[in-house]
């Protein structure tokens, strides 16, 4: 009859719709499986990223720690040695060179100038900062037994306002940019100062001076 013929056309429209549907459905489930596996690598990733943020800040800390009783001494010129003196005396980080003549000895004597004490004991190493560029001012690394040494130096470098030289915590690439960008801000006049402790950069927000917010800065954006 006519109605059957038509109900068998429906079951086989409906039988061939089921037939691709499932064809579809194929590649769908493989696409889901493909997405989720997506998402748990871009977690691992993720996971990933954290952990080596948190090496490379690890590191850096490392980096730093080893810096904690070095002072940076920048634009103080240094005589250098003859060839004759180089081969006949001790090195530059000889104390027991009493010529004047090692870059030690140099520093002290001017440090003694301006009225600067330094323990001669206390000072483990000093030697100079490799200069990359023409035209920066030199700079030398003078290492302290401990960090007391260290910090009796600082509290000294406002002996030598007017000339030229400077003594500075010997920071790290990172925390040396950190500070150069503070310094930036002050200048601009959008926070009201900045100085480092323990090779630690720290920043004063602009505010009530009954209240200032001091900030310890870590990393850079």
């Amino acid at each position: 009859s006519k109605k059957q013929e038509e109900f068998e056309e429906i079951k086989k429209s409906l039988d061939f719709m089921s037939d691709e549907i499932a064809k579809i459905s194929q590649p769908q489930n493989l696409i889901m499986n493909l997405m989720g596996e997506v998402k748990e690598l871009k977690r691992q990733n993720v996971e990933k990223d954290e952990q080596i943020a948190f090496l490379e800040h690890r590191v850096a800390d490392l980096e730093q720690y080893s810096r904690m009783n070095d002072v940076v001494i920048s634009g103080l010129e240094m005589k250098p040695r003859s060839y004759a003196q180089a081969v006949t005396e001790p090195s530059i980080t000889d104390k027991r060179d009493e010529d004047g003549g090692t870059l030690e000895n140099q520093v002290v004597s001017f440090f003694s100038n301006k009225g600067i004490s330094i323990d001669n004991n206390g000072i483990e190493a000093c030697h100079p900062l490799p200069q990359k560029n023409k035209g920066v001012k030199p700079a030398t690394v003078m290492r302290f037994t401990n960090r007391k040494h260290k910090n009796e130096l600082l509290k000294q470098g406002r002996k030598l306002r007017g000339s030229n030289v400077y003594i500075n915590e010997h920071l790290t690439k990172i925390n040396a940019e950190i500070a150069r960008r503070a310094r930036f801000l002050r200048k601009q006049k959008k926070i009201q100062s900045t100085w480092s402790s323990n090779c630690k950069v720290y920043i004063k927000l602009n505010g009530s001076p009954e209240k200032p917010r001091q900030l310890l800065i870590n990393f850079l954006k």
